[in-house]
């Protein structure tokens, strides 16, 4: 555990990509089996202990100092487990005597309890231990390590340090069970490499580049639609679909009629949605698609209702091919991709499957003006796709371009503020923001943390502090005098919030110091948005 907690500490403090690969490969070279394989499935998001929970290690803190100590350091520090290490009392054995404790030691113990017996067991081990080591346990239990690792990174220095081929490791990956026994026996040289001839694995997306002021030639890019939906994979091997989210998540439980209707053995990429008349103008142009609002109650759960499957029936627009069968086409070029994959939907059912649409356009003059109506069919914009691109994992510069509509902004009064996560915890980064009624009032419209530089992050903190009205734990309320620029795609009716509307996608545009309050926008006007 020693060494997982010095990991992660040094991960936190280091900002060099390349570096991050050198720690986290020196760790695998040096740890033995299976702790590099658990330590592994920590970094990527794959541990799974169900029966830790933050509310049990608040109840366990609770018990050995005083709750309001615990929540005033709390909302000082930034971060749970690290507030929990460092306020863990001394154990009258000193940490660190005994035998070990291990990451599989860990995971066994941990993994195979109920939760009526973790906590007593999780407290046993947090007495053993030094307070970095504290908190690498409780960051790897509850699956929040927020280092700034993601599991790609994490991935590549694993490629790296045994050379291997990452993009070989991604196309495993989701078809190996932690702690990777396989993977790892494959890397030292003492078995074969895993291959997924027979297991319906994910398979990394392509993904997109923005198209900011680029302009392109039709004649070598098609364009299709951007629809507002999930991206998803679906894979039949051997008898078996599953379906995938865009982070490699097994989302076929909550979607069970598209594994039901898609039968045919092969690989394909499409955008998940569910049946409606809001995304574009009809079926025959290629919408009858609902909002991603209607979406949304679909999404997470693990049993789905007869009343919910038909309320919101889902569908699959797909957008690409990348195994026909057995055979992989994703060296192929799109324009000997796309003939394909249209031929393959042929043998799919219509009422769950359909072929995104490429734009006719003549040139990119023409593709603009088409554009530009896309907020009007609530789409989410235009895919510019190379027509002589493979498919290849992640993002590469001239394959693929998103041209999102422009968004719509609204100037809104700054109302919470709180701290954020990793290396923004010192940092009141995370902000609640809210519009006027005709009323007067002034009720939440929506949440931001992204967008701002780190100079006006540094502003909006000093703002939060010297004009805090009260705090409720970690959130403080702040006079309503700031107003600031908010940028989204698009805003809904929302139930759950008292404004009666919700933003998708917000981000902090501008901070108005210029603008009175009693100026900014009003919650009718966001109303008129609504498409």
């Amino acid at each position: 555990m020693h060494a997982f907690a010095d990991l992660l500490d040094r991960l936190i403090y280091t900002r060099s990509r390349n570096a991050k690969l050198k720690l986290i490969g020196d760790y695998l070279r040096a740890t033995p089996d299976p702790d590099r394989g658990w330590a592994m499935a920590a970094l990527t998001g794959d541990l799974d202990l169900p029966a830790v929970k933050p509310a049990m290690i608040r109840a366990l803190i609770e018990e050995r100092v005083d709750p309001v100590l615990f929540r005033m350091s709390r909302d000082y520090v930034g971060d749970s487990a690290e507030t929990v290490a460092l306020l863990w009392p001394a154990p009258k054995a000193a940490p660190g005597s005994g035998e070990p404790l291990t990451i599989s030691a860990v995971v066994d113990r941990l993994g195979s309890l109920s939760r009526s017996d973790a906590p007593a067991a999780l407290a046993g081990m947090l007495d053993r231990l030094d307070a970095d080591e504290r908190f690498a346990l409780l960051k790897m239990a509850t699956g929040a390590l927020r280092i700034g690792v993601s599991a790609r990174l994490a991935k590549t220095a694993l490629a790296q340090a045994f050379g291997l081929d990452v993009e070989a490791v991604e196309e495993v990956w989701h078809g190996i069970a932690p702690p990777y026994d396989t993977l790892f026996a494959w890397a030292a040289g003492t078995g074969a490499q895993p291959t997924a001839a027979d297991v319906p694995v994910f398979r990394p997306f392509m993904l997109a580049h923005p198209l900011e002021d680029l302009r392109v030639s039709l004649d070598d890019y098609a364009a299709e639609w951007k629809w507002d939906g999930i991206r998803v994979q679906l894979v039949h091997v051997a008898d078996e679909t599953r379906l995938y989210s865009r982070a490699g998540d097994d989302i076929t439980a909550s979607f069970p009629e598209v594994a039901r209707d898609f039968r045919s053995p092969g690989v394909l990429d499409g955008e998940l949605m569910v049946k409606g008349e809001f995304q574009g103008r009809g079926r025959e142009e290629g919408g009858g698609a609902a909002s991603f609002n209607a979406l949304q109650q679909r999404l997470g759960r693990k049993i789905v209702s007869a009343k919910m499957l038909s309320d919101y029936p889902a569908f699959v627009r797909l957008y690409d091919i990348l195994f026909d069968g057995a055979e992989d086409l994703r060296e192929l070029p799109w324009e000997a991709r796309r003939p394909r994959l249209e031929a393959f939907a042929a043998g799919l059912d219509p009422e769950r499957f359909d072929v995104s649409q490429v734009i006719d356009a003549t040139d990119f003059t023409e593709l603009e003006g088409i554009r530009a109506g896309a907020r009007d069919a609530s789409i989410e914009g235009v895919m510019l796709k190379r027509r002589d691109s493979p498919y290849v994992t992640g993002r590469r510069v001239g394959l693929w371009y998103k041209w999102k509509r422009d968004p719509l902004t609204a100037d809104c009064v700054m109302m919470y503020a709180q701290r954020g996560s990793g290396r923004r915890s010192s940092f009141y980064s995370d902000y609640t923001f809210g519009c006027w009624t005709e009323e007067g009032e002034l009720l939440p419209v929506g949440k931001a943390y992204s967008g701002i530089t780190d100079e006006e992050l540094k502003m909006l903190d000093r703002f939060v502090r010297n004009h805090t009205l009260n705090r409720f734990g970690p959130v403080r309320e702040v006079e309503k005098t700031l107003v600031l620029e908010v940028a989204f795609d698009s805003i809904h009716e929302s139930k759950r919030h008292k404004s009666g509307v919700a933003m998708r996608f917000p981000r902090i545009a501008r901070i108005r110091t210029d603008k009175p309050a009693a100026e900014a926008d009003t919650v009718a006007g966001l109303r008129r948005l609504i498409t």
